[in-house]
C-alpha cells in the first residue's frame, strides 16, 4: 500500500516536472538574476563587469526625477482606473444578464475592443483628442459645440493628457472584466432571487445581499488582476504619446525599465534591475494588502 502511494506520488511530480521546469527557467532564474543585477554597481553588459555591489542602483533609482514622475503616473492610473473600469463592468454586466434579446450581440459588441490591436486602439484615440493643424480632433469639436474652448490633450497640459490615459485604459481593458462578470451573473442560483422575490426583497437589496456576494470571488480576480496589469502599463501610454514618454512627462514604471535598457539613456541594467525589483516590492505589497482584505469580504 506504502509502495502503490509512492508510485502515485512519483507520477504526480513528473507531470508537473516539465511546469516547473518551465517556471523555474523563465520566471524564478530571470526574478533571482535581476535581484543580482540591482546590487551591482557600475555593472558594464558588454564587458560583464562591475566595480562593486550595494544598495546604490536603489538610491540613484528612488532619487531620480524620471523614476519618481513614472511612479506618480503609474499610482495614479492604478488608482483611477482599476476601480471604475471594474464597477462600469459591473453595471453593465448586471445590464446585460437583464436582457434577453440581443444579449449574445451586445456581449460581442462590448467585446471587440479587447481583441483588437492596442496600437490601433491607440491611433483611433489619438484621432480623437489630439490637436493638428488642419483640425483640433472630434472631442474638441464637441467640447465647442457646448461651448467649451479647445484642449490639447495629446501634447498639451498633464490632466489632459491622464485623462485620456486613463479613459484609454478603461476602454482597453473593460471588455474582459464584462466578459467574467457576464459569466460570473449567469452561474449564481436562480433560487435564491425566487426565494428574495417571494420575501419582496427589493432589487437594490437582492443586489447587494446576494448578487455581490455570490460574485465576489470573480471581482476580487479582476481586482487583482487589475492592479497588476495596470501597474504593468506601457503599451497604453506608448500608443497614445509615443516612444519618449519622458518628454511627454507620461512614463510608467515599467517604461522606465525599458528606458534604462533600451532607451535613449539605455545600457544601465542595474538601474533597470533596481526598479524592476521596486516594482515587483509594490506589486506583491498592494497584492498581499487584497488578499487580507478579501478574507473577510470574499465568500467562496
Amino acid at each position: 500500500m506504502k509502495k502503490k502511494w509512492c508510485d502515485n506520488g512519483m507520477k504526480g511530480w513528473l507531470y508537473l516536472l516539465p511546469a516547473i521546469l518551465f517556471l523555474g527557467l523563465f520566471m524564478i532564474y530571470p526574478l533571482i538574476d535581476v535581484f543580482v543585477y540591482s546590487f551591482e554597481e557600475g555593472y558594464n553588459f558588454a564587458s560583464q563587469t562591475y566595480f562593486g555591489t550595494g544598495p546604490y542602483n536603489y538610491s540613484y533609482v528612488l532619487h531620480d526625477p524620471y523614476f519618481l514622475q513614472a511612479v506618480k503616473n503609474t499610482f495614479l492610473l492604478v488608482i483611477i482606473t482599476v476601480p471604475l473600469s471594474t464597477g462600469i463592468a459591473l453595471l453593465i454586466s448586471v445590464g446585460l444578464n437583464s436582457i434577453t434579446r440581443f444579449r449574445s450581440w451586445l456581449q460581442t459588441i462590448y467585446f471587440l475592443p479587447y481583441v483588437t490591436n492596442t496600437l490601433a486602439v491607440g491611433l483611433v484615440f489619438m484621432i480623437l483628442f489630439k490637436k493638428t493643424p488642419y483640425s483640433d480632433g472630434l472631442i474638441n469639436l464637441l467640447i465647442n459645440r457646448f461651448g467649451g474652448a479647445s484642449v490639447d490633450f495629446i501634447d498639451g497640459p498633464y490632466w489632459a493628457k491622464m485623462f485620456v490615459l486613463c479613459f484609454y485604459t478603461i476602454w482597453v481593458v473593460m471588455p474582459f472584466k464584462i466578459l467574467i462578470l457576464t459569466s460570473a451573473l449567469a452561474s449564481v442560483n436562480q433560487d435564491y432571487y425566487n426565494a428574495a422575490k417571494v420575501d419582496g426583497t427589493s432589487k437594490l437589496r437582492t443586489f447587494w445581499r446576494i448578487t455581490l456576494p455570490m460574485i465576489s470571488p470573480m471581482l476580487f480576480y479582476l481586482i487583482i488582476t487589475g492592479f497588476i496589469g495596470a501597474f504593468k502599463a506601457y503599451s497604453d501610454a506608448v500608443a497614445l504619446f509615443g516612444t519618449n514618454l519622458n518628454a511627454a512627462g507620461m512614463n510608467t514604471i515599467v517604461g522606465y525599465v525599458y528606458d534604462m535598457l533600451y532607451g535613449d539613456s539605455g545600457g544601465y541594467p542595474s538601474y533597470a534591475s533596481a526598479a524592476a525589483i521596486l516594482l515587483f516590492v509594490i506589486v506583491l505589497t498592494i497584492t498581499c494588502i487584497n488578499l487580507l482584505v478579501s478574507k473577510k469580504n470574499v465568500h467562496y
